[in-house]
């Protein structure tokens, strides 16, 4: 494999000033890829703390194992996905953390390695599977599951406003023969608009790419209930960040953390409360935060980051 693993990790001194890892403790990456934040949480966490790594791709935790190496036994890397956060570090004996980043991206190296088939730039076997030994497969997405299905992928994973068109196209298309590269469904897309929207500065398939890699992957399927269980994971004082991609994401996690802080589901109309529910964090992060200019431009992918962050209160007290 040329392609070498890779992971510039964004917004990081970001990511250090809220979770605050100098705090000691344990931290848990659970996106851990080429391990660039979890390396800097390490340096900054101190000899007394101790960090999960968690990821599901195979090449992923062999580079950050490799990174990570001086640390020791101060750094642990598990295989697996972060939804199932909380049985995983359970095998390891953890049961509260001080500190969680999920940095939801899909890292430089999956992007770049063109036999993943994650992009539409370079020809490959239609895959995208960021745990290869997963059963499904963009392949199977593209040549097997419904047109209506399609449709709904590409407009609600994609926001795709050509997604009845597209998805017409590729079942016509495979009716004839499967379709097995990415070249060859990237073609397929852009010819299945129409023609005055065909040269857009970023080639018009990515939107279907981006939706059939949710998919594949199940990206955005418990998502809300991943975020639940990591909140639950935290002491009092552990702090949650997340770094999202695409408005989706980060709707869900705009609103899962406002649910946190905000946890009432009283009548507006109430005098007071009387459901009894208190808060179980602080947002940090009134606004997401974004990556400045020089990132940008530097790291054309931390284009669409944003950051969000909650640290967990004590809901009697309401401090941390």
């Amino acid at each position: 494999m040329d392609t070498v693993f890779s992971h510039t990790p964004i917004m990081v001194s970001d990511v250090l000033g809220l979770l605050q890892p100098e705090r000691g403790g344990i931290f848990v990456d659970g996106t851990l890829g080429g391990g660039g934040h979890a390396e800097a949480v390490l340096k900054a966490l101190g000899d007394g703390g101790r960090l999960y790594g968690i990821d599901r791709d195979d090449d992923a935790l062999r580079a950050a194992g490799a990174r990570l190496s001086g640390f020791g036994d101060r750094f642990t890397a598990i295989k697996g996905n972060f939804f199932d956060m909380r049985e995983l570090l359970l095998a390891h004996g953890v049961q509260k953390v001080d500190g969680i980043l999920l940095d939801l991206g899909v890292s430089s190296y999956q992007l770049d390695a063109a036999e993943r088939g994650f992009s539409y730039k370079a020809e490959a076997s239609l895959d995208m599977r960021m745990d290869q030994s997963a059963p499904l497969s963009a392949k199977t997405v593209v040549n097997e599951w419904p047109e209506e299905e399609l449709r709904r992928i590409f407009w609600e994973y994609g926001e795709e406003k050509f997604s009845s068109k597209i998805a017409r196209r590729i079942v016509e298309q495979r009716q004839i023969q499967p379709i097995e590269t990415t070249t060859e469904l990237a073609a397929l897309i852009k010819n299945a608009i129409p023609a005055k929207f065909r040269n857009e500065p970023q080639h018009p398939a990515r939107r279907c790419f981006q939706a059939i890699r949710i998919a594949v992957n199940g990206e955005l399927d418990g998502l809300n209930d991943a975020i639940q269980s990591a909140h639950d994971l935290l002491n009092v004082g552990g702090r949650l960040a997340i770094i999202t991609f695409h408005s989706l994401e980060d709707r869900i996690v705009k609103n899962a953390f406002r649910t946190f802080e905000n946890p009432c589901i009283c009548p507006k109309s109430a005098p007071v409360c009387i459901c009894g529910r208190k808060p179980t964090a602080k947002v940090l992060t009134r606004h997401p935060i974004v990556a400045s200019e020089r990132e940008q431009t530097e790291n054309s992918r931390s284009t669409s980051a944003k950051l969000r962050a909650i640290v967990r209160i004590d809901p009697e007290t309401g401090t941390y």
